[in-house]
């Protein structure tokens, strides 16, 4: 039996502990486990037991399939979470053959079959701990009083054996939990009934802005383009820091700090309350966002001996704001808006589109965030792309606008809008935003609920909260399209009007614009 199966799996546990020092590994239910002590031997078994991944880099293998919380064991010899995502099992149960369908439109691996068969036992095994604990109770209200001897001594003997009895069933309930939730945290998001299904080749164009510029002669990549302005080093960044850092100088610093400022401006102008956010994040804030810290060739970077990383983006930390709150739905949607550093391992990545800024371990970002009423969440998701519409309309992009196939959402996201831009040197157009609506499925593991509005004088039970996320600007992507589209014959670039205002009123980037600045701050 599926309860049988944990107190197996807590059982081995058990076996594993021998001491101080700590060593993680991941266990056969898809989440990595944290035991004491291995010696060489069970560590070697255990190396030659882990399961094969999948094909690492594509852009949903930031998302989590499992993304729950390694088991903190103790002497108690039980794995627990530290969080546990607020699953919509019942639904699951309602019509699992349908939501097998879409998890396997989305090519995400899970077996709801099995969550539903462990739910059943977990409420099973739940329900005989509950009657356990109402027999303790009547147990404990027939010992007062006044009563004879062999009474008393009976109902002490009884007691024991319940009390024993409840802590063997509450040790496997635990186990079971783990494994119910290590197995239904895999099930992604339902999916919006118009996404198109299938691979990243299948995306939906929703529209096109613009047109290819007709260039006079033959357009240089942005690092050409770039080093000859002195805007790039990525010799000094590969000396000081490794592969695919650069020290952006001279104009690249100045328009990745025009870049940030115009985005800024541009989404407060919107609404949106500005931050500036840490770079660093708890690893269970990042898996309750629905992203996979832990994993084969994780895109996260991890800090040892520590429970927090290097965040790959300012929604980890936007999410997590309103995390274990009540709102009123007077107060939604609630709009954010964040400048961050992101850290990306790029683990898999490989080609010629990893030349130059198009992938780096480090960049910055300002990301749009909202908190919504699931009423909301539909109009403001093409809210928010209509502003990255407006916004890269306004620089003079020409961009296409996508529907975003099912393999290529992730878990979390319900609907994914992409924003690809023209890139003249790389031949193709370049993801430079999109924009997702995650419905309930981060503010599940978030704990973000709201409390509707009374109903006849009535109060409403509380719902959990839509949440919903958008790039504004992702600088080396904007960098790349300003310098291969605006550059000029003679090695110039021509500043996009509405950045100009932060550039300190320069409206061509030339080698001597870059020479005189150099001068002036000798």
């Amino acid at each position: 039996s599926l309860a049988a199966d944990a107190f197996g799996t807590m059982a081995t546990m058990a076996t594993l502990f021998a001491g101080g020092r700590i060593f993680t590994r991941r266990s056969s239910m898809g989440a990595r486990a944290t035991f004491r002590g291995f010696n060489d031997a069970k560590r070697a078994q255990l190396e030659r037991a882990r399961p094969v991944r999948g094909r690492a880099g594509s852009r949903k293998h930031l998302f989590a399939t499992a993304a729950v919380k390694e088991p903190e064991t103790s002497t108690a010899e039980t794995p627990t979470l530290s969080w546990r995502a607020a699953i919509d099992f019942k639904k699951l149960k309602d019509d699992p053959a349908a939501a097998q369908t879409n998890a396997d439109n989305r090519a995400a691996q899970c077996d709801v079959a099995k969550v539903c068969e462990l739910y059943d036992a977990f409420q099973s095994l739940n329900r005989e701990c509950d009657e356990i604990r109402e027999k303790r109770n009547l147990n404990a209200k027939s010992m007062k009083g006044k009563l004879e001897p062999e009474t008393r001594a009976a109902l002490i003997a009884e007691g024991k054996e319940l009390k024993e009895k409840l802590a063997a069933i509450e040790g496997t309930l635990g186990a079971l939990e783990f494994q119910l939730q290590s197995e239904g945290q895999k099930v992604p998001n339902d999916t919006h009934p118009e996404t198109p299904l299938g691979g990243e080749e299948l995306a939906v164009l929703r529209k096109e802005v613009g047109k290819k510029r007709d260039f006079s002669f033959e357009a240089a990549s942005h690092v050409d383009v770039g080093e000859r302005l002195g805007m790039f080093d990525f010799e000094t960044g590969g000396k000081v820091c490794g592969s695919r850092f650069v020290y952006l100088t001279g104009a690249g610093a100045m328009l990745e700090l025009a870049l940030i400022n115009w985005a800024m401006a541009k989404v407060v102008s919107k609404g949106f309350r500005p931050m500036v956010v840490p770079d660093l994040v708890r690893q269970n804030t990042m898996e309750k966002c629905g992203f996979q810290p832990r994993a084969e060739n994780t895109q996260v970077y991890n800090i040892e001996n520590s429970d927090l990383c290097l965040a790959g983006t300012a929604e980890i930390l936007l999410g997590g704001v309103y995390m274990d709150e009540v709102l009123a739905q007077n107060e939604l949607p609630l709009k954010m808006a964040a400048f961050s550093h992101c850290f990306r391992t790029e683990a898999g990545a490989a080609g010629a589109a990893t030349r130059g800024l198009y992938r780096l371990h480090q960049f910055s970002k300002v990301e749009m965030f909202v908190v919504s009423t699931p009423e909301q969440s539909d109009a403001i998701h093409d809210e928010l792309i209509a502003i990255e519409e407006e916004m890269y309309s306004e620089l003079g992009f020409h961009f296409k606008v996508l529907d975003m196939a099912s393999e290529d959402l992730g878990a979390p996201a319900y609907r994914k809008f992409d924003i690809e831009a023209w890139m003249p040197a790389l031949g193709r157009y370049g993801e430079i935003s999109s924009a997702s609506n995650c419905t309930d499925y981060q503010a599940r593991r978030l704990n973000i609920k709201y409390r509707p509005d009374p109903v006849d004088g009535k109060k409403q039970p509380l719902q959990h909260c839509h949440t919903l996320n958008a790039t504004a600007c992702a600088v080396p992507r904007m960098i790349i399209t300003i310098l291969e589209n605006f550059q000029n014959e003679d090695g110039s670039v021509t500043v996009p009007e509405p950045l100009r205002a932060f550039m300190g009123g320069v409206e061509t980037l030339t080698p001597e614009i870059v020479r005189q600045n150099a001068d002036a701050s000798e």
